[in-house]
């Protein structure tokens, strides 16, 4: 009974010293995920502007990309399988790109937002366009679920690989005046889509409006 009671003791001992590893090892695990969670929320909520002289301005928080992204023209198909190629630079209204999915997550609540019942214009009245990847990479009836009437929706790999787009929801904001890319970054609601937007093109004003007026004085 000694001898057995002297196991149980044992197994006991190794048993709670497994768990402690365990705990430890997990509440690791955990540090590391919240880490990398805080990481990638300040990455999905970047929003940029450039300057007028094409430099990259005051990030609200910082993004991933480090030079400016030029403006490329949309080429690709509608829901209905047409050819269709949207000009976004050459004069005319400012244009808003939304790449989006319709698998991934944070895309669904941007996608009911489009709905005319919650859409409200963006700033500066630009236009808006949706953009998602080929119909080989989508899904074109699920697309045709999402979509809202009035919405330009365009499916096109190549605009994604112009603007180098890694992941959506991804945006980008170009300037119908010729200017380029204005602002580019994300966000998970139209409400903070539409604050940044405001924010950036606010400061393009302001510093066009100074480097006018540096120009004037040098005049």
């Amino acid at each position: 009974m000694v001898a057995l009671a002297a196991v149980d003791t044992l197994i006991v001992a190794l048993l709670a010293f497994l768990v402690v590893g365990l705990l430890r090892s997990h509440g690791e695990i955990l540090r590391r995920l919240g880490a990398a969670s805080v990481s990638g929320l300040s990455d999905q909520t970047s929003a940029r502007v450039s300057s007028p002289d094409g430099h990259r301005m005051r990030p609200d928080i910082p993004g991933p990309r480090s030079a400016a992204t030029p403006a490329f023209d949309i080429s690709g198909r509608t829901l209905s399988g047409d050819s269709v190629n949207i000009s976004v630079s050459a004069g005319g209204a400012d244009t808003f790109l939304a790449f989006l999915s319709s698998g991934c997550l944070p895309c669904q609540t941007l996608w009911r937002g489009l709905r005319p019942e919650f859409w409200t214009p963006l700033p500066n009245d630009a236009r808006l366009v949706v953009v998602t990847k080929d119909s080989s990479l989508e899904s074109p009836s699920k697309l045709r679920e999402l979509s809202s009437p009035g919405v330009h929706v365009v499916m096109s790999t190549e605009a994604w690989d112009n603007y180098k787009i890694e992941g959506s929801p991804y945006f980008v904001y170009v300037s119908g005046d010729g200017s380029g890319v204005l602002s580019e970054g994300s966000a998970g609601s139209w409400d903070q889509i539409r604050s940044l937007l405001r924010d950036a093109l606010a400061d393009y004003e302001l510093t066009k409006a100074q480097a006018m007026a540096e120009e004037s004085q040098e005049v």
